[in-house]
């Protein structure tokens, strides 16, 4: 049996022609044959239907296939080998033991024998190259492909919406890069306990450096819309989100070439929308002097620099005549005031008797209880991260109203059902949250970004969290309507 041959050295078998010898069988033909290389070979290994040897870089490949061994003569083999077959198998061990129908060379010969191989050094060298070669290609294209993801991380997904801020631009708005993380403490100490908030007037201040810090975050991260809408199904969240600014408009019924005011209109998302929907003339007011540069920037691009206007200033005190708008909506910004009556009069100062003015509000809703420790929790979450002085009660909104002399037309939840869940993009964005927040480490550990946007980010991503509780437990809603009118006399 051939897995009991070890070695061969008998010089007869082992001619000088070639350096190889054969042993044939005359019945079954030239098939039948078995060579050997000059010299002693060793069995390295067993595969299913071959044997590989091997000695001075040379491999000897024993190839098996169906021919019967049947009628060869037993005693001719004998002679032909001279009893030179040696280091007989421990059959104990699975890896030696024979096939079945098997036999010794002493017995009858396998049933599937062929002939035996030879790969010269020349060819074995030739194969490690091409090996290497093989190895070289694959080093290539992971290299390519680790490069290509770190792309697609970096630059293709850029924002989850709009590219409208490239990662390495992130700054920290009006405020030099070294004041970034300072000015990022004093922040967080002002509004960390949004109730007790004692001088209401520095307010306006610190909203203003909140949005210094999180606006080229929000650009990049969140698009140029800083608000939430309603889910709609089949619809795409830069969609839902054209379609809640577009609702905003049509409650004013103001016709084209009319003259709206957006009170808090931070880089001008919803005043774009707007005007390109309505064809109105929009006029933007923030606090914030980088989110006005901004503005102009993306109104100039889109080609609506003619409909939009944006001016600087504090809606507290609008640098606006009497009587001069024909209608006015604020979308998810109102909330930023100390005192929700004071922006309310100044709207209502701004106005033409009979027009319209509609807001979108952040409110507790009738479902929040204050003696709940979770719900307190989440509220001030809230209010820390996104810099409110205090969420007011939904049962508010219509009484402040009517105080400075709305009248109020309409007022309910856009969030309630059947409308669709408005945080289901915060719980779909928490991969990219992950992956931003990666990326802003990053970037502030080479100083391309200024060192407190890390702090800054993980501040958002903290409330993004209370934000998603708020709206699971029902307890708080960014999108409390109200539709109100200036009386004609």
């Amino acid at each position: 049996m051939i897995n009991t041959l070890k070695t061969c050295t008998d010089p007869k078998i082992a001619t000088k022609a070639g350096g190889q010898g054969e042993i044939s069988c005359p019945r079954q033909g030239p098939q039948n044959i078995f060579q050997f290389q000059r010299g002693r070979w060793h069995l390295r290994n067993k595969m299913e239907n071959r044997w590989q040897t091997e000695k001075d870089g040379c491999v000897v490949v024993v190839m098996w296939c169906a021919v019967p061994s049947k009628g060869i003569p037993r005693r001719r083999l004998r002679r032909a080998v001279k009893g030179n077959v040696t280091n007989r198998p421990d059959r104990s061990r699975p890896s030696d033991r024979p096939p079945s129908r098997i036999f010794s060379l002493y017995g009858f010969l396998p049933p599937f024998f062929s002939s035996l191989l030879f790969i010269p050094e020349k060819e074995k060298k030739k194969k490690k190259e091409e090996a290497a070669m093989v190895d070289s290609v694959a080093l290539f294209c992971t290299g390519a492909l680790i490069a290509g993801g770190i792309y697609w991380f970096v630059c293709v997904l850029g924002s989850a919406e709009q590219k409208g801020k490239r990662a390495v631009d992130l700054s920290g708005g009006s405020i030099s890069r070294e004041k970034v993380q300072d000015k990022y403490k004093q922040y967080w100490s002002f509004f960390r306990r949004p109730k007790e908030i004692e001088t209401a007037d520095k307010v306006p201040h610190f909203v203003d450096t909140f949005y210094n810090l999180v606006t080229d975050i929000y650009e990049w991260g969140w698009g140029q819309s800083f608000h939430f809408s309603p889910s709609h199904p089949g619809k795409s969240h830069k969609d839902a989100t054209r379609l809640h600014e577009e609702m905003a408009v049509d409650l004013l019924s103001v016709p084209a070439g009319s003259r709206i005011l957006d009170v808090g209109c931070g880089v001008g998302g919803p005043m774009r929308a707007i005007a390109a929907h309505s064809r109105a003339n929009v006029v933007g007011i923030t606090i914030n002097e980088y989110q006005v540069s901004r503005a102009k920037a993306h109104n100039r691009k889109a080609g609506l620099d003619s409909l939009c206007e944006v001016v600087c200033g504090n809606f507290l005190q609008m640098p606006f005549q009497d009587d001069s708008f024909d209608g006015a909506y604020s979308i998810e910004a109102t909330c930023h005031a100390p005192r929700l009556e004071e922006v309310y009069a100044e709207i209502y100062r701004v106005l033409k008797p009979g027009a319209m003015y509609v807001s979108y509000e952040w409110v507790t809703t009738d479902k929040y209880r204050a003696d709940d420790p979770e719900h307190v929790e989440i509220v001030q979450g809230i209010e820390r991260g996104d810099a409110l002085p205090g969420l007011r009660s939904h049962d508010q909104i219509g009484e402040i109203a009517r105080k400075v002399g709305f009248e109020v037309v309409e007022e309910r939840d856009l969030a309630r059902p059947p409308a669709g869940e408005w945080w289901r993009r915060l719980k779909m964005g928490r991969i990219a949250y992950w992956r931003n927040h990666v990326v802003v480490t990053v970037l502030a550990a080479l100083r391309i970004a200024p060192k407190g946007v890390v702090d800054v980010h993980e501040m958002l991503c903290r409330t993004a969290e209370h934000l998603t509780r708020g709206g699971e437990t029902g307890i708080f809603t960014p999108m409390h309507m109200i539709l109100c009118r200036k009386p004609l006399s």
